[in-house]
């Protein structure tokens, strides 16, 4: 059952969900504080997760194209990593539309997996159920 997940764009949508869940977690935070006295922002660095998403992704199809299975951990290992690595901004205070705007973003983020996760179930079932 894992290799059929392991040919569909599943295993990244669902670390893309993993890490729009714990931004939106970081990001609610930083709201809550909003008039906490020396309160740092924090957040996820979205770019080094997609550069570690991307990377898990290239290694996925070089292990496909050589033949050599790879295990969950070693699809999920960078993409994991860049989710623990919460970065503090500076101590100016937290503003509130720039915080608003980075959930909107992350709120569109995980919707586009979602939506996209849900295609991807759509068409295994057609193809499990031989209906088009």
């Amino acid at each position: 059952m894992f290799g059929i997940f392991n040919t569909t764009t599943i295993p990244a949508l669902e670390q893309t969900l993993t890490f729009s869940q714990k931004r939106h977690e970081l990001l609610a935070g930083n709201l809550a504080n909003l008039d906490t006295p020396g309160y740092r922002a924090k957040d996820l660095d979205v770019g080094d997760f997609q550069n570690a998403l991307a990377e898990s992704i290239d290694l996925h199809k070089k292990a496909i194209d050589s033949g050599k299975p790879l295990t969950r951990d070693d699809i999920r290992s960078g993409p994991r990593d860049a989710m623990e690595q919460v970065v503090y901004h500076d101590e100016s205070d937290v503003s509130l539309e720039q915080q608003v705007s980075e959930v909107a973003k992350n709120e569109h983020m995980h919707a586009l997996a979602i939506t996209t996760m849900r295609s991807q179930f759509a068409l295994l079932r057609a193809a499990i159920t031989e209906r088009a």
